[in-house]
């Protein structure tokens, strides 16, 4: 059986059986043997029976009320409708239809039929139910005290007395989201949302660039890792420090002609298109239209001490980002290589 954790969480759903996220596929990672046999074993756990068969003629499918499991050459989809001359399973957590006669032509006639009991559930639900909802509240209360942080620091420090600011902070806030994703992507991280951006302009575009030596600043640091530090600390500047704005508008100037060579060397050189550093070039250029309009560039000259010691800042967390990617990489790699394992 090569089916993914969330399989589990998938098959649960469409039965109506209770269950948590987390428990289901952590049960799923640890199941000692990777076949039906050991999936049926698994879901006994949770007051389901199941029986399997091998049905000699393929038109029987239709007279077997969804949802069951049909093993195909591709690996176990879960059947969920079945009408005269159409079938629509789902696979990976994706719903997908096909015509009843593509389908049995890849089916090899194994099936898996479940029955929940009337109080089938997860063992200790209650218990797994109230921890989930505990760890989500506490992402939204993390969102929440960001939130109010954000705007506290905002009003005191005078960010939405002026427009320009104000739209600053909301290109930064972008911008860095962007350059989150584009971390996610050089680390080879899944992210649905990062593979539906990155489509936009070009399928596969942002992987191709990412792994071309271009996409290194001096081969050393990735330009994913350099945007990320920039957004961050001009976000942080901007809410923290009034004073630093017109040093944040020369350093946004100072990074135009990056934007310019990017372009070129997507366009002339690697002919491939990545969606988010475009959209990590444009921000620059909208950052640097609010400055301007907004009196901050003006405002920079002459150059204090204060423009250098934020440049200091930039590196100083580029250095930081860059030194803590490894780890991040490290755990990820552990972390695949348990699931496979298992």
């Amino acid at each position: 059986m090569n089916a993914k954790p969330s399989f589990i969480d998938d098959y649960l759903t469409a039965l109506g059986v209770p269950h948590t996220l987390d428990y289901s596929e952590q049960r799923m990672t640890d199941m000692p043997f990777k076949t039906l046999f050991g999936f049926s074993k698994l879901l006994e756990e949770y007051g389901i029976t199941s029986e399997g068969y091998m049905l000699e003629d393929r038109s029987e499918i239709t007279k077997i009320t969804p949802p069951f499991i049909a093993n195909t050459v591709a690996g176990e989809v879960i059947v969920t409708d079945i009408s005269t001359d159409s079938i629509s399973y789902l696979t990976e957590g994706v719903t997908e239809t096909a015509p009843l006669a593509d389908f049995m032509n890849v089916w090899d006639g194994n099936v898996l039929l479940s029955y929940p009991t009337a109080d089938a559930s997860e063992p200790d639900y209650p218990l797994h139910a109230r921890i989930a909802f505990f760890m989500r509240a506490k992402k939204w209360v993390l969102m929440l005290c960001a939130a109010v942080l954000f705007i506290y620091l905002s009003v005191v420090n005078g960010v939405f007395s002026h427009v320009s600011t104000v739209l600053i902070a909301a290109i930064d806030i972008a911008g860095l989201y962007i350059t989150y994703l584009l971390v996610q992507k050089s680390l080879k991280i899944h992210n649905p949302i990062a593979n539906k951006v990155c489509g936009v302009l070009e399928a596969g575009g942002c992987d191709s660039i990412l792994e071309m030596k271009a996409s290194k600043f001096f081969g050393i640091f990735g330009w994913s890792e350099v945007g990320f530090a920039y957004f961050s600390v001009s976000l942080a500047a901007l809410l923290l420090f009034p004073k630093l704005w017109p040093c944040l508008a020369l350093c946004n100037l100072c990074c135009l002609p990056f934007t310019f060579w990017s372009i070129w060397y997507q366009r002339f050189r690697a002919r491939k298109w990545c969606t988010l550093c475009v959209c990590v070039q444009t921000s620059l250029w909208l950052l640097f239209f609010c400055y301007l309009f907004g009196g901050w560039l003006k405002a920079a000259f002459p150059v204090s001490i204060n423009f250098f010691m934020l440049g200091v800042t930039y590196v100083g967390v580029m250095l930081a980002v860059n030194a803590l990617m490894p780890l991040i990489e490290n755990t990820d790699t552990q972390t695949l290589a348990h699931d496979e394992n298992n």
